[in-house]
């Protein structure tokens, strides 16, 4: 027994030793751990929030990768990581409302601030911090709540021996606890109970009951949010007269009852026709004003990054110089036609006196680029101008053109390779297909074949981009350029009624500020007034 009592006390203390050493250890290293809310956070619908987390042992974040996510890693809310926010990652129902609280990350917390919020924000997120290969994460709950309007209470008139009465709210998030109340606080069970969600995930409530005993004609109705606690009642004193009874007056009271319920249907269809006459007027104005701040945003986002986004056409042309690009008459084939105002190039079928027809025939279709330049030459900055082109009639193997730039030495003597190692970036319409002329030439996929096209020259970047401008859609780019000399606008034509014109275009109309081009936008130009300007979506959301 003695032994045993020894051994005991010679091994609690190398127990104890154990832990402190592994302790030290835990304390030496660079393991965290992430601490969210204990309790669910609870904000108002519309409101703002923050959704916080901090680190333990206190250390500074600032360095670190921080998520914010829903139940899933890749559904990211905000993403900050080397220093920055990284939109590209965060999921489009929170861009543009969520904002880094950094004031104390170097304390070890951080918190994420949520704009204007939504039903569908309500839920589970996580935040995951990550330093190195160590990362955590904690695992937080928002519970978003809405206080509706109502309750409103009504009575709709005698039924089963009694006076039905009715209480209706609307608006409320999450669906509220409906309860009927006497006038001493007792509970009385609703006859019926029905909720409807709307679009927004809003509640809209109504429960009915038959009140039939009139010494308890004072009754209550309250709306309660289970998550905030907070409750609404509203009260209604039925006069006594309104229970039936035996009596010889019950037939005329009945009939004076509805006929002064059908008056007051009626009022209230008119008073329902005005009001809904009212809300249809606020809601458009509304959906208007929203329409206008959302086009806002998304330009206000769009002007952060727009050399990487390829859409918006239109919004495009606000880095560039606008071009009145001119012809060079010196530069033409012989089968192009340049108009006097220098703006409008033709194909023509010239054959020389001395020549044999189908010889020559055969020489133009296979042996010759019908070429032009732009009398522009530019080296530096950004510009850009629009060509509209024409193919009326004739077979479509006939038909051939290209737009784009070239460095003024290219050759183009006879036929000729247009590709970016002889110095050409152009797109190509070849026998009826629209092409990138690269090395191979690459088809590309579009909704319909643009007729007017505008050119995006940006010497600076080294990129060259081609966009439908009747609907704005994306067409090609070459990136990555590395531009030797002065370069110059290019066309080709070959083909009966084959043209194209260089359009001077002015500011398109717009219905509020910064309108986007989700549309075809009405453009004043010289060019043909028969144009389609058919509504076009550019974002597939």
């Amino acid at each position: 027994m003695g032994k045993l009592g020894d051994s005991l006390d010679f091994s609690w203390p190398r127990k104890l030793l154990s832990l402190l050493l592994l302790q030290m250890s835990i304390w030496g290293s660079d393991a965290f751990v992430v601490i969210g809310p204990a309790e669910p956070i609870i904000a108002t619908l519309g409101a703002d929030t923050v959704l916080p987390c901090r680190v333990s042992p206190v250390m500074s974040v600032e360095t670190m990768e921080l998520r914010w996510s829903r139940s899933q890693f890749s559904e990211a809310v905000y993403v900050y990581r080397d220093g920055k926010e990284q939109v590209g990652e965060q999921l489009v129902d929170f861009k543009g409302r969520t904002e880094l609280v950094k004031d104390y990350i170097t304390e070890g917390r951080a918190a994420v601030k949520i704009y204007s919020l939504q039903v569908s924000d309500n839920g589970i997120y996580k935040c995951f911090f990550k330093k190195g290969n160590d990362f955590e994460e904690a695992i937080l709950e928002l519970k978003v709540i809405g206080l509706g309007s109502g309750p409103h209470i009504r009575m709709v008139g005698p039924e089963e021996d009694g006076i039905k009465v009715t209480c209706t709210g609307k608006g409320w998030f999450p669906q509220p606890e409906v309860h009927w109340k006497d006038e001493i606080g007792r509970r009385i069970p609703s006859l019926s109970e029905d909720e409807t969600p709307d679009d927004d995930g809003l509640f809209h409530m109504e429960a009915s009951l038959i009140v039939r005993d009139s010494s308890r004609r004072t009754v209550s109705c309250s709306m309660k949010n289970p998550v905030f606690g907070e409750e609404r009642v509203e009260t209604i004193s039925i006069p006594e007269p309104f229970f039936p009874r035996t009596s010889p007056w019950k037939t005329p009271f009945i009939v004076t009852l509805l006929m002064l319920g059908v008056f007051m249907g009626a009022v209230g269809v008119l008073i329902r026709k005005h009001q809904e006459k009212k809300r249809r007027l606020y809601e458009a104005q509304k959906e208007k004003a929203e329409e206008c701040q959302t086009i806002a945003r998304r330009k206000e986002l769009y002007s952060h990054d727009w050399e990487k986004a390829y859409l918006y056409g239109d919004w495009r042309k606000e880095y560039f110089k606008a071009v009145a690009v001119s012809l060079d008459p010196d530069s033409a084939h012989p089968n192009l036609k340049i108009s006097e105002n220098r703006r409008h190039v033709s194909w023509t079928e010239n054959i020389p006196q001395d020549c044999d027809p189908q010889a020559y025939q055969r020489q133009g279709e296979y042996e010759t680029i019908h070429s032009v330049l732009g009398q522009d030459r530019f080296a530096i900055g950004r510009h850009f101008w629009e060509v509209e082109v024409n193919m009326e009639r004739g077979s479509i193997s006939e038909f051939r053109w290209s737009l784009g730039v070239c460095s003024e030495t290219v050759n183009r003597k006879g036929w000729f390779v247009e590709e970016p190692e002889k110095n050409f970036w152009v797109v190509a319409c070849v026998e009826g297909e629209i092409k990138a002329l690269t090395c191979p030439p690459v088809s590309l996929s579009l909704r319909k074949h643009p007729r007017r096209i505008g050119l995006f020259l940006d010497l600076d970047a080294g990129d060259v981009s081609f966009y439908n401008m009747n609907d704005g859609s994306h067409i090609y780019s070459f990136t990555g350029i590395t531009f030797c000399g002065a370069i110059c606008p290019y066309f080709s034509l070959q083909g009966p009624d084959t043209s194209a014109t260089i359009c001077l275009a002015s500011d398109p109309t717009k219905e509020c500020p910064d309108s986007p081009p989700k549309t075809s936008l009405p453009h004043v130009t010289n060019c043909d007034p028969s144009l389609s300007q058919e509504a076009n979506s550019l974002l597939p959301q």
